[in-house]
């Protein structure tokens, strides 16, 4: 994938402080919004419908997803503070892109983006 990645701030806080909110289990979202040409937009996030939050997965069932194109990718929390993709992460790719953000969820230092072959993509806050 060679777009360019563009996260909105109220995204990547919303993300952050969601991570913060379930540590020291992982958090899950969905992440939702626009694919343009050579641009990538996340514009909002959301929670899925029976998400569960273990300490080393988190989860949810694909069937209960309703149809919706705006939905991206998904984007979830490593409370280990490791800011690469596991096997498993890769495996249960859903999207285009999936986000991890890691202990101690501060800032964009503690996100990583990356594509379903585990391609770490650069991304820039608007």
């Amino acid at each position: 994938m060679d777009k360019k990645v563009f996260v909105e701030q109220a995204v990547l806080d919303s993300i952050l402080s969601y991570a913060q909110m379930f540590h020291p289990r992982e958090s899950i979202l969905l992440l939702k919004g626009k694919v343009k040409k050579d641009r990538l937009v996340v514009t909002d996030v959301q929670i899925p419908p029976m998400a569960t939050h273990g300490s080393t997965f988190s989860a949810f069932p694909l069937s209960r997803l309703p149809i919706d194109f705006s939905v991206i990718g998904v984007a979830h929390s490593h409370p280990s503070g490791a800011l690469r993709p596991s096997t498993v992460d890769l495996n249960k790719f859903y999207g285009r892109i999936m986000l991890i953000t890691g202990y101690p969820y501060q800032s964009k230092q503690n996100i990583i983006i990356f594509d379903r072959k585990g391609k770490q993509l650069e991304f820039t806050v608007i």
